[in-house]
This record gives structure tokens, C-alpha cells and sequence, in this order.
């Protein structure tokens, strides 16, 4: 059997679906099978294929281009494939292989309006990706649920394969390369950390306000670390800042190097999510396996990853976050239950277990299961 991986993504992005292609592709490298694995990348990539259990095609179709539709197809159907997987939501329509797609989460249905122009021309297209699709990976059963009922999928035609975490993610003992990572970016020995691209549906004004209230209460408890780009709309969160006076209580420090961020993750007192909704949620899954305590809004699939060593607290309820946030920066004992319990949860999630299941999935909708 012949499988087809569509990798672009992993070139354009080191986040999101860049991830996942990679923790894919690092669990299939150690699962030995019969199977010709393809990997369908970027022609300018040259740095993902590091495996001979892979075979690269380079592709010259760009991801989310608006010819993707009429291009990409010409460039699939001489690969030869049997089943084609597009981690990116969206498979070439017209193909002659059976098709599996992953389904990240419905943000883009649930929240129109946090979309760009040119991200709502592209998701527009999930009906005809789900309907013509053999078989659809969702990363978690909130995701599932969400692609029942507000695409009519089948649940049969759903299997869910819940991501992994980069291994690099891993407590850090060395207490000097901690002091320095703070050092470099200016952090006190107490910060709490946000990791993620600052747009609206994570939710960072009401984690504000909360750090407000939280400092107004107890005095210069901790900072807070925000790490990650800007993505769309994020004036309201530099707003917010200064109409609460948080210069400087907050720092912005943009995208940071892996090597870096897994540093923080392990100098932090604690790390907080409180999104509005997330598919999967990889940075609270990172921050366990760092042994770092997390606070998690109680919707979406964030419940379900974190299970029962981390905190959740309604996006919304401000009083909520400053309660929880005072809770484990003044509660060592809480702190370290939460680190025992995160790293057990953390375990329960790796590329080879993502990889195993979703070559499964491939094996049988290959065969007509």
C-alpha cells in the first residue's frame, strides 16, 4: 500500500499543524510495516524527511493557495498513491486515491467573526472536505463532537487520535540554565506564562483583568510571560494593558526559540490557557510535561487534556482566574500535587501512539473497511 503524507504545512508553520505533521512523522519513523510512505512536501523543504522509512515527493503547490484546488491535483494523481492523508483540513477534491483528512477543531465555525478574509475563502470549503473524505481524524472527541453536530458527520467515519507533545518537552533541573533563560528576557523568579498566538478566540483581556484584580489584592505576586506572535485583532490585548496600567506586569516576548521555550515552561510558577476554545490545546500538554501546574478554561477539548491535574475555570469568570491564580502561586503543596499529576497525564499522549493509530486508520480505509 501506497500512503501519502501531505507535509507542506510543516514548512510554512513551526506551530499548529506543523506540529502535528512532525509528531506524525517522528511516531511512523519507528513503526516498521509494509507500507510506502510518502512524504508530499514543499519543494523548498528540505528538512523534514530524516527517515528512510520515507520516500520525499516534492510538491510545487503552495499551502492555501487559491489555485490549490485546480494544481494540486495534477501533482497527486502521479504519485500513485492508495490513500492520501491531509493533516490541513482540506484534501485535493478531484484525486484518484481514497482520502483521509484531520480535523483540528471548528474554531472558524464557531467563531466567524475572529477570521480573516482570506481564512473564512479557505474553511469555507470543510463541507465539501468532509463529504467527499473516506474517513476524518479528529484530535479529540470535542473535536469529534463539534464535526457531528455542526457538519452532519457520521460518528462512524470519525476516529479520534489525540495529539503528542515534542518529546523536548521535559523537566529541566539545571537551575542555572534556568536563572538565564530569566535573565534574558527579563523575567523575576515568579512568572506565570501564556503560550500562544495573540488573537481574540485565547482570550488574553480576561486573563488581564484577572491579573489586574490578582495584583490589586495581594501585591506584585508574579508577571505574567506572554510567548507567541500577533496573529488578527490583537490591538484589544495591548489596550487592555494600558487602560489597566500592566506595563510592567506584562511581558510580551514574541516567539521564542524551542530550546527557549522549554526553558520557560520549566522556570515558570505556572502556566494558564484560557482560550475559549481549542480542538486539542498543545501548550497545557507541554506545560505538564515540563512539570509546570496549568489553569485551563473548562471548555472545548481543554478539560480533556489536562484531565485531573489541572485547574479549569470558566473563560468568562474573571473572579474565577484571580481565585485560581492566588490558589497556586501561594500553595507550594498544590503546586507540586499538580506537577505529579500532570506528568502522569502527560504519558498518556506520544507521537508513537499518534502514529500507530493513525497508520490504522490508513491500513483500513485503504483496504475499504
Amino acid at each position: 500500500m501506497r500512503i501519502g503524507i501531505d507535509a507542506r504545512m510543516a514548512y510554512y508553520t513551526q506551530a499548529g499543524i506543523g506540529q502535528y505533521i512532525r509528531r506524525l512523522i517522528e511516531g511512523l519513523a519507528k513503526i516498521n510495516g509494509q507500507e510506502e510512505l510518502i512524504l508530499l512536501q514543499s519543494r523548498k523543504d528540505e528538512v523534514l524527511i530524516h527517515h528512510d522509512r520515507f520516500r520525499r515527493r516534492p510538491l510545487w503547490t503552495p499551502s492555501h493557495h487559491r489555485l490549490e484546488q485546480w494544481l494540486l491535483p495534477l501533482e497527486i494523481v502521479v504519485a500513485g498513491l492508495d490513500v492520501l492523508h491531509s493533516p490541513d483540513f482540506i484534501p485535493p477534491f478531484y484525486r484518484n486515491c481514497r482520502s483521509v483528512i484531520t480535523i483540528h477543531d471548528l474554531a472558524f465555525l464557531l467563531y466567524p467573526h475572529f477570521l480573516t478574509r482570506d481564512s473564512a475563502r479557505y474553511y469555507s470549503q470543510i463541507d465539501q472536505a468532509v463529504r467527499r473524505a473516506d474517513h476524518i481524524i479528529a484530535v479529540s472527541e470535542s473535536t469529534k463532537r463539534d464535526t457531528v453536530g455542526l457538519l452532519g458527520v457520521s460518528e462512524k467515519k470519525i476516529t479520534v487520535i489525540h495529539e503528542a507533545a515534542n518529546p523536548l518537552f521535559q523537566p529541566v533541573e539545571d537551575t542555572e540554565a534556568l536563572r538565564l533563560v530569566r535573565d534574558k528576557y527579563g523575567l523575576p523568579e515568579a512568572f506565570i506564562l501564556f503560550v500562544s498566538t495573540i488573537e481574540p478566540r485565547k482570550n488574553l483581556p480576561t486573563l488581564l483583568r484577572a491579573l489586574r484584580l490578582l495584583l490589586d489584592r495581594h501585591g506584585p505576586l508574579a508577571k505574567l510571560a506572554v510567548v507567541g506572535k500577533r496573529g488578527w485583532l490583537f490591538e484589544e490585548v495591548f489596550a487592555t494593558v494600558e487602560d489597566l496600567n500592566l506595563e510592567q506586569d506584562v511581558l510580551f516576548l514574541g516567539r521564542v526559540p524551542l530550546h527557549d521555550l522549554v526553558l520557560l515552561y520549566n522556570a515558570a510558577s505556572l502556566h494558564v490557557h484560557p482560550s475559549y476554545y481549542e480542538g486539542f490545546g498543545l501548550p497545557p500538554l507541554e506545560a505538564m510535561a515540563c512539570g509546570t501546574p496549568t489553569i485551563v478554561s473548562n471548555v472545548a477539548s481543554l478539560p480533556e487534556v489536562v484531565g485531573d491535574a489541572g485547574l479549569l475555570v470558566d473563560p468568562d469568570d474573571v473572579a474565577g482566574w484571580v481565585a485560581a491564580l492566588g490558589q497556586v502561586l501561594a500553595d507550594p503543596h498544590l503546586r507540586q500535587e499538580m506537577r505529579e499529576k500532570g506528568f502522569q497525564q502527560a504519558r498518556c499522549f506520544s507521537p508513537k501512539r499518534m502514529a500507530r493509530e493513525s497508520l490504522d486508520v490508513y491500513r483500513r480505509v485503504g483496504t475499504g473497511e
